[in-house]
């Protein structure tokens, strides 16, 4: 991944100064998908998951990160994505959801990526299957399309509570 520092404005066109978003692009199939950097505690390789019974169906289980037991919830099954196995290129992204940490499986992280926002806009109604519910915006890049998720919108309440007790119990 590429180093980048933080910069949260940059001179745009005439001068005028516009925001940045900083953002940590990754795959799932053939789409690309972007995550705020800074909702983002660390990015791993996929170790034991151990399975946990009840659990939503994209909620794979959970791990041992350094001590703490961390629920691990599958993308392509919540986005509805054709299963596939994991690879050397398969990792987990560590985030912090809700006072939750929470990691998430992903295909591939891909780079850190710094945009204007100005290049972003809503999404249209679907994207690739995906229900627009979780996504905050589009953003139309020089050769492709970046899908920007909103974090805390990819787990309901009633989730959320269902992984509480799961953690808790382990």
């Amino acid at each position: 991944m590429a180093n980048i520092t933080d910069v949260k404005t940059a001179k745009g066109i005439k001068g005028q100064t516009e925001e940045l978003l900083q953002l940590v692009s990754f795959m799932i199939g053939q789409e690309e998908f972007g995550l705020d950097i800074q909702c983002i505690q660390e990015i791993n390789r996929v170790v034991d998951i151990t399975r946990v019974p009840n659990s939503p169906e994209f909620v794979v289980g959970v791990i041992n990160l350094r001590g703490k037991v961390i629920p691990i919830i599958d993308l392509r099954k919540r986005f509805g994505f054709p299963q596939k196995e994991s690879d050397k290129n398969t990792r987990i992204i560590v985030v912090e959801l809700d006072n939750m940490v929470v990691g998430f499986i992903v295909d591939s992280v891909r780079e850190v990526i710094r945009i204007p926002k100005s290049i972003t806009e809503p999404p249209p109604p679907i994207i690739a299957g995906i229900g627009s519910e979780f996504i905050t915006s589009v953003a139309k890049m020089e050769n492709r399309l970046l899908i920007l998720l909103d974090i805390e919108r990819l787990l309901r309440e009633k989730e959320k509570q269902v992984l509480e007790t799961a953690q808790q119990e382990h």
